[in-house]
């Protein structure tokens, strides 16, 4: 089964818990490891645009994209999130 918006949703979440529970001042998620966590990818049938979608959307003011592919959605998309959420 493919992965959906859902999927990386809650996977995203899990990372920020991880991260908040160590104390940590921020996680760096790039959306070909996350999408390899969920599932799918590498794959003829990969959610790659729906991976990156979800990662901007939970982006907040203090968040930064440190790399982006030209397309802005790709497996080297970068994002630095601070924590605590």
């Amino acid at each position: 089964m493919n992965p959906n918006s859902h999927d990386f949703q809650r996977e995203l979440e899990k990372i920020f818990e991880m991260g908040e529970e160590k104390a940590e001042s921020y996680v760096e998620i790039i959306s070909g490891n996350l999408h390899r966590k969920v599932g799918g990818y590498p794959g003829r049938d990969h959610r790659m645009p729906i991976c990156c979608q979800v990662m901007k959307r939970n982006m907040r003011k203090d968040d930064q994209i440190l790399e982006q592919p030209s397309s802005g959605k790709g497996a080297t998309l970068r994002i630095r999130y601070k924590l605590p959420r």
